[in-house]
């Protein structure tokens, strides 16, 4: 099965009700303490801290530093970095709107 249609079956397998609740509640909050508690009641404080290294890792890489570079100054491991930069190149928009977020 070619990746493209492996990722749509698994993107159609997580979108379920549940997510879409998520996604509404996040839409829904524009004030970061709220959302920083959300996240501290959702995830671990590890889930936040590599959840928010990966977009380091993509904000980086989207600058064009190298791999050795962006490990020494995030601590993310080289398969972090390598997942990053295929969902930069192939993924489907989410660190790009990130990014473009970050820029406004």
């Amino acid at each position: 099965m070619p990746d493209a249609v492996k990722a749509a079956s698994a993107r159609a397998d997580i979108r379920k009700p549940e997510v879409d609740d998520l996604l509404h509640v996040l839409a829904s909050l524009d004030d970061e303490d709220t959302i920083f508690a959300l996240l501290e009641d959702l995830f671990t404080i590890r889930e936040i801290r590599e959840t928010s290294q990966r977009l380091a890792v993509a904000r980086l890489l989207a600058e064009g530093k190298s791999y050795a570079s962006i490990e020494q100054a995030t601590g993310a491991s080289a398969t972090t970095i390598a997942r990053v930069s295929k969902c930069l190149t192939y993924g489907s928009g989410g660190y790009a709107a990130a990014l473009a977020a970050l820029q406004d």
